[in-house]
Order: structure tokens, then sequence, then C-alpha cells
């Protein structure tokens, strides 16, 4: 394998992607052997034409690494800490991002984030060839179209990492994968390189307090991007979070963003460090409509209704001040709400169990927010949450309902990839024993016999299927997350909490 090919394909690709500037080639060179461990180098002479993106470029770069014992174990991790220490060379300093990011900015706001994702991508910082493995596809149902991602991107720990992990020496630095000193750390065994991750530092309320933007590595929709406190505190939802959302779509019209609950089970994965959500993209949640509006009596000028979803969502919009105020008002008013009919305490023993998850957008020159309704409380009969996902739909879906599912994305394990290609061939011989009998497929037997009930399985048909009783269970997920049941019984006592207000 020559690597003096490779490094110049490298550097090729990095001069077109506008990484490099043309008088820095040399300088990058020697950056690139030093972290090879190379003192000898003669250019190839390649003039080729380049990728959109460096992956094959480093995934050989990583190869001839493992060959040579560059890396000391040929894994997952150490290659991931490699190739990133590579495209690091080419990530510019945080000053200069910044600087560039402010000045398009100021001529259009899609232009900075446009070019801000453009070198995230160009970087590897987000992982593309990753990303592209993970299964989607869309789903009608009476709430829309919803969209189906089975999560391929995320790389299973090989067991040899897994084992040096446990040797590492503990370390607090940085505190979580999201605290803003990750920005060009160089990683370890236990925690991810990070040399090419670069954060724009926005103080959005004019409070010294300032929080930084930055892409998801394995992005789940168009621009996913993580808005995070610079202080490494807890998820906690206040009236400077709804006016924290707010700023943010004012100065970024064309994303939305939104906060996951600050409660366990209905939160999100990262609840130690406070942080957004936001991105270009627009969710099944976006476009569903307001079924029956009601006034919030201290806010005139708010306006406010019910959305039909599956969840429990009021949708209010008006002026940003007024509208950050009238989401803490429900806020509050929701904390301290109980409904024993519906099964709702606001707290038990002291616990507190109701919390929101809140989604600003524009639309047009308007300031909307959708309030999620969310109570974690947990009984004997439902010991993983009352508003969670059932038992008869963890054979699909198990994991806590946080932000992106809310809106309408399902994120669902890796394993059914595997599951429902196996469950397709067995349901097109219309074998039900073998799948009762499978250790991986069992748990799909009693859907597998009402689907047999329903379809007669080809193996033309059967994918398509699949995918749409898939969607049609994730919607029954969010039923099940929905606080407030869309019964009358349910939308009843839905009016009764909105009369409080």
């Amino acid at each position: 394998m020559n690597i003096n090919l490779l490094i110049d394909q490298l550097i090729a690709y990095a001069l077109d992607q506008k990484l490099l500037a043309p008088a820095d080639e040399v300088w990058a060179v020697n950056q690139l052997l030093d972290i090879l461990h190379l003192t000898e180098y003669t250019p190839s002479g390649f003039n080729g034409a380049t990728p959109e993106y460096p992956c094959e470029i480093l995934k050989n770069i990583c190869d001839w690494a493992a060959q040579q014992k560059v890396i000391p174990q040929d894994t997952v991790t150490q290659r991931d800490l490699l190739d990133t220490k590579l495209m690091g060379v080419f990530a510019r300093k945080p000053s200069e991002v910044e600087n560039e990011f402010f000045a398009l900015w100021s001529q259009n706001p899609k232009k900075a984030t446009d070019k801000f994702y453009h070198d995230a991508r160009a970087l590897d910082y987000i992982r593309t060839a990753r990303v592209a493995k993970n299964k989607r596809w869309k789903a009608r149902t009476p709430y829309g179209t919803l969209d189906i991602t089975i999560n391929m991107s995320k790389p299973e720990k090989d067991p040899k990492d897994i084992a040096a992990a446990l040797k590492a020496a503990p370390s607090g630095y940085p505190k979580c994968l999201l605290c803003k000193e990750n920005e060009g750390y160089a990683g370890r065994i236990n925690h991810p390189a990070r040399q090419t991750l670069r954060l724009i530092g926005l103080d959005l309320l004019k409070d010294h307090n300032p929080w930084f933007l930055q892409y998801s590595p394995y992005e789940y929709y168009n621009e996913h991007c993580i808005f995070l406190s610079g202080k490494h505190e807890p998820m906690k939802l206040t009236l400077n979070s709804f006016r924290r959302l707010l700023a943010f779509v004012d100065v970024f019209p064309h994303y939305f963003i939104g906060s996951n609950a600050d409660l366990p089970i209905v939160g999100g994965s990262i609840l130690t460090h406070d942080h957004f959500q936001g991105g270009r993209y627009t969710f099944a949640m976006e476009k569903a409509p307001v079924e029956r509006t009601f006034k919030i009596a201290k806010f005139p000028r708010i306006k406010a209704g019910v959305v039909k979803w599956p969840m429990s969502v009021l949708r209010l919009s008006g002026p940003k001040k007024e509208l950050a105020e009238a989401a803490d008002f429900v806020l509050k008013k929701w904390r301290a709400y109980s409904d024993e009919t519906a099964q709702i305490l606001a707290n038990t023993q002291g616990t507190p169990h109701n919390t929101i998850t809140p989604i600003a957008r524009r639309r047009g020159k308007a300031f909307e927010l959708d309030l999620v309704l969310r109570n974690n409380r947990t009984t004997d009969e439902f010991p993983l949450g009352i508003f969670h996902p059932h038992e008869d739909v963890h054979h699909i879906k198990k994991e806590n309902i946080g932000l992106i599912e809310v809106m309408g994305l399902a994120v669902l394990p890796a394993r059914l990839n595997k599951e429902l290609a196996e469950l397709g061939e067995l349901l097109i011989k219309k074998n039900l024993p073998a799948i009762e009998k499978s250790d991986s497929l069992k748990k799909h037997a009693a859907w597998a016999r009402e689907m047999l009930n329903k379809y007669t399985f080809t193996p033309q048909n059967t994918a398509e299927i699949l995918q749409k009783e898939v969607g049609k269970i994730f919607a029954r997920v969010l039923e099940y997350a929905g606080v407030f049941k869309r019964t009358p019984d349910g939308q009843a006592a839905l009016n009764r909490f909105i009369k409080k207000l």
C-alpha cells in the first residue's frame, strides 16, 4: 500500500474542499508524516479526482497504519483516534471558524450554517459513511407521515477496546461528551477524539452565559445540531430556557430547536448537561394541524391550540417575549397539576413527575412553541413508566421517547435490521412455529401472527408491509407516551387542564 499516494490523496481532498490553502500544503504534509511516524516522503504525483468525503482515503490510511503497527490494535476505536487526528490537521483554529461564521451570518444566517455544516462533514466530524448505513423510510399514519430510522451508524465496541477502557486511568476531563472542553480534545480509549470539533459561542440572552453551537457527529436528520450550555449543569427547564429557544430561532430562522424534558424516563439520554437539539428539517409534528383553540387569560395576545398528534401537544404562538412567559406559565401550571382519573400525579413523596418537551420554530415572522406535556410516573403494572412504550411494543421500541421521537422520527435499535430481514423470510414461508422458537424472533411472534391473518406475504411485498407495520407500531408508541389519550375521556381530561390556564 503506497502511503505517499494516500497522503497526496488526502491533501488533494483538503485542497478541493477548501480545508487547506495551497500555501499550507508542505506544512500539512509534514503534520501528517509526524502523526504516521514517518520521516521519509516522496510525492506520488497524484492529480486525480477526489471524493465528496474523505472516508475511503482515511480507511486506506488506517489499513496501512494497522499493518505497520502505527496503531496498537486494529479496532474501531483505535482507527477513530487516528483518522480524527489526521483530519484535525485541516481544522482551523476555533477563533478563525467563529470569525468566518459571524461574517457570513451578517450577510445571511443560512450562509453561516451552510459553511459550518459543510466543514463538519468535510472534516469527517460528522461520520457521513456511518450515517449512510442507517435504514430510513416513511410511514403513513392518521397523524401524518412519520419518519422511521433503524440506527446502524454507531459501531459496536470491540471487546479489546472494552477491556482497554476498563484498565484506563479514570479521568474527569472533559466532564461529559457535551462539555465545551471537548473542542480539539485528542481523545482516549474511553473518550472519542474531537480534534475536528468546532463550536460557535452564542450569548443569546446577553447574560454573559454563552451557549455553544455544534453539529451531531451521528446526525439523525438534516443539519442535526446541538446547542449546549457552557457550564456542566443538569437539564432544567426554566423561563430562560424558553427565552433561549426563541432567541435561537430569531438568530437562525431556518432552523427549529427543541429541548428534551428535564426528568428521567421522559427525558433524553444525557440529562447531566443542559442542551438543546435543532436543525434544518421539517418533522411530521410541525405539519400536524391545530384541531381546537383556546385562550390563556393571562396572555391575550398569545394564540393557543391543541395539536392533532398522538402525544399531548399545546401549540402557542405570538410575540417572542410574551410567548416565553406564556410557556413558563403553562409549565408551572403543569408541574403542579394532578388528575388521578387520568393517572396524573404532580409528585409522589416529594418526587416531581410533570414536565414538558418544548420545540421552537418560526412560521414566517411569527414565533411558535409546541409544548408536549410529559409525566414520568411508574407503577407496579408499568415499571418503566405509565406514559412510556408498553410491553406489547417493546419488540420494536422499548427505549425512552425523547425530543426526536416526540416530533415524529423513530430511532429504532440496530437489532431490528437483522430481525426484520429474518422475520420477513419466515413470514413468506408462513412458518410461525420457527418464529416462536427463535431466540431472537420469538418476541415478534404475536405481531407475526397478527400480520399473517392480514396479509399474504411474497418476496415482492414483504419489506414494504413490514415497514408499514413498524410505522403503525411507532404511532402506538407515541400514543402510549401521550399523557392525555385520544379518547373522549382523555380529551375531556385535557380540557380540564386547559381550563386551569
